[in-house]
């Protein structure tokens, strides 16, 4: 049986997840890929004001095909989430969560661990399906990158599994 969380209060439920563990998640969640991610770490670095707020935060690494008539957005599937892992800062600044597919380095392990952040995993090939669970979505940021710009949305019973929890254990690695 799915738990039925929000990222309203992420921080609270976070430490309580276990690897494998499937969620359904509402609330509010960002869009970012690699492209975003360098342009979120160098505001970062130059203490620049940022996108969004990173405390408490979760990132989908996702960017949309263009929405169809009547629809929030076209099909919405979670990309590899490796890429994205030259930028732990993201996670030193208070990222509560990120959503992708694929495993993740060491180096985000253990930014992981060292934020009680978690790792959640989309089923990839359906990005058609997990729309269905995108009720809002609204371009923020970096309007250039084009489907990679940063998107605020708002999920309802997204489905994901916990692939990485905030003690570090891994279903990739089985510990």
């Amino acid at each position: 049986m799915a738990k039925k969380l929000n990222t309203k209060n992420i921080r609270e439920w976070a430490e309580s997840l276990e690897i494998g563990e499937e969620i359904l998640l509402s609330g509010i969640v960002y869009t970012a890929r690699d492209a975003a991610h360098k342009k979120i770490a160098a505001l970062i670095k130059e203490g620049k004001e940022l996108p969004f707020r990173l405390k408490d935060s979760v990132i989908y690494y996702a960017g949309p095909t263009p929405a169809r008539k009547g629809r929030v957005c076209g099909a919405f599937g979670p990309t590899t989430s490796g890429r994205m892992d030259n930028y732990p800062e993201l996670f030193d600044n208070g990222l509560a969560g990120a959503i992708g597919k694929g495993d993740r380095s060491s180096t985000i392990i253990d930014a992981l661990v060292r934020n009680k952040s978690v790792y959640f995993i989309a089923i990839g090939g359906a990005g058609a399906l997990a729309a269905q669970h995108i009720v809002a979505c609204e371009e923020i940021a970096f309007s250039e990158l084009g489907c990679e710009s940063v998107k605020r949305l708002e999920f309802k019973d997204f489905p994901l599994f916990v692939a990485i929890d905030t003690r570090g254990n891994n279903i990739y690695s089985g510990n």
